[in-house]
């Protein structure tokens, strides 16, 4: 498995009722073995979170299903990386 660096940017017009949902998301992907740091930026434009897969297009397909995407809430880029 590989590292994946997900930036989430709050949209404007965020709405923070699908903060609950993103962390249920946070939640299964930990259950799964599949996440290993998530974090709020203190000043409250977005976060980030360390995902784990097989490869980029295997963590796309992953953070598609991130509620702060599906919603359209925030903008969420991935990157590989090496830590």
């Amino acid at each position: 498995m590989k590292r994946y660096l997900v930036l989430a940017w709050r949209n404007p017009g965020f709405d923070a009722a699908v903060v609950a949902p993103h962390r249920g998301f946070l939640d299964g992907l930990r259950a799964q073995g599949r996440l290993e740091l998530t974090g709020a930026f203190s000043d409250q434009t977005g976060g980030a979170y360390v995902l784990l897969a097989a490869n980029l297009d295997d963590a796309r397909a992953i953070v598609d299903a991130d509620p702060l995407h599906t919603a359209g809430a925030s903008r969420l880029t991935v990157h590989e990386w090496n830590a």
